[in-house]
């Protein structure tokens, strides 16, 4: 198996990398370990699009044209939503993942991408043409080779096995982890903050677990279905590793468990929830933050809080710095200035490797700024460049010349 660009992960910005670079007619194979593609926007639920608008404003003025623009464009129509809604300072598209998944179908075979789900990287190693991967499927290992590489993991995988820089914050100050699981049977009742004032209570009386505290829900926009929301602590038992398998399976039982003791408690005290039910887990909890590459840049927080530029911008961070270090809500802080901040190539290429690029919250940034890049608008945008420096790199041309050539091809 052959290809120009291997890309690995179909999340947000893995789905965005894999379809520019096809339309800019390299041969493309992704690689996703799910059956489907979306990543956070659809194995974890996460059912807001952040990132694709610019901050404040009367009206939603989108960021980053392109790949973020279409992939709007298409939800609104998918969900026949009437458009983006404001939350405070910030506007977020209201999407469904199971219309993501449809989508991101349609995107991958319109592209001419060739697609391998349930298959992982398990091996690479240098070859003359490029580079050689080891891929693991349920029936055994299957040989691929292509000429550039695009780490769209989101942990970084690639940094492992090429022997690349990378970092990982300490587990206190690690985003923690998100469940999002599907509710139906809700007949109007309670919501809201009356809804919350009551988790509070059966917490407080000791019926519901501390890990209930800042569960809320949100309707889905389709009849009688809704999401709840919980965010993990991270240290149910010893400390937060986004990489370690026994970690992530302890996440997992926390997150279902929290859940369904909860919907069981909102049925016996909530109105309207007497007849409420969990439709469907998500198939895997929503990891905010892992392992990131060590690149030619390294992206801060202080840059994208000042509305920093760089000669080689590829797009722009609209998304406050989110941070969930706790599992009792979001603590939010805005750039100081009016200018977004722009993320450059540089921080899309790793040090020290050739043909090899990266992009979505496992590119070359501190945990301050991965706060706010890890969002799936700006991953979206960050995988579309991603795409169009690789596809430059897979025809021998400089990679460098990507930021122009998106300013070309989207204005």
């Amino acid at each position: 198996m052959t290809a120009d660009i291997i890309v690995l992960g179909a999340g947000s910005a893995g789905l965005a990398a894999a379809v520019t670079a096809a339309r800019q007619g390299a041969r493309v194979l992704l690689l996703e370990r799910h059956g489907f593609a979306g990543g956070m926007g659809t194995a974890s639920l996460v059912h807001t699009f952040c990132g694709l608008y610019q901050i404040d404003g009367e009206e939603p003025v989108l960021a980053n044209p392109g790949f973020p623009a279409e992939i709007a464009e298409r939800m609104l129509h998918a969900t026949g939503a009437r458009g983006p809604v404001k939350m405070g300072r910030v506007w977020v598209l209201m999407q469904h993942p199971v219309e993501f998944v449809r989508i991101a179908d349609e995107l991958l075979a319109g592209s001419g991408v060739e697609v391998l789900f349930h298959a992982e990287v398990v091996s690479t190693r240098k070859s003359p043409e490029g580079w050689s991967l080891g891929i693991a499927s349920r029936g055994g290992l299957i040989e691929a080779a292509c000429k550039v590489l695009i780490d769209t993991s989101g942990d970084a995988v690639l940094a492992g096995m090429l022997g690349g820089e990378a970092d990982l914050t300490e587990p206190a100050r690690l985003q923690r982890p998100a469940y999002v699981f599907g509710i139906q049977g809700v007949t109007g009742g309670e919501s809201g903050l009356q809804l919350a004032g009551r988790i509070v209570g059966g917490v407080r009386n000791g019926v519901l677990p501390k890990e209930a505290l800042g569960l809320h829900f949100r309707a889905s926009g389709r009849v009688a279905e809704s999401f709840g929301t919980i965010d993990l602590s991270g240290t149910e038992e010893g400390d937060y590793d986004p990489l370690d398998a026994a970690c992530l399976t302890r996440l997992e039982r926390s997150g279902r468990a929290t859940a369904a003791v909860a919907i069981d408690f909102l049925k016996r005290e909530a109105p309207g929830w007497e007849g409420a039910y969990i439709s469907h887990w998500p198939v895997r909890a929503g990891v905010r933050e892992s392992r990131r590459w060590k690149g030619r840049h390294l992206l801060t927080g202080a840059e994208v809080l000042s509305g920093a530029s760089h000669p080689d911008d590829i797009a722009l961070a609209t998304w406050p710095l989110e941070f969930r270090e706790t599992n009792r809500g979001p603590k939010l802080r805005y750039p100081e200035s009016e200018q977004p901040a722009g993320i450059p190539l540089g921080s899309l290429i790793p040090m020290g490797l050739e043909n090899v690029f990266t992009a979505g919250r496992c590119l070359s940034c501190d945990h301050e700024a991965q706060a706010s890049i890890r969002v799936m608008g700006t991953c979206f945008a960050t995988g579309q460049a991603a795409g169009m420096a690789a596809a430059l790199a897979a025809k021998g041309e400089s990679p460098e010349e990507a930021p122009a050539a998106l300013r070309k091809a989207f204005g």
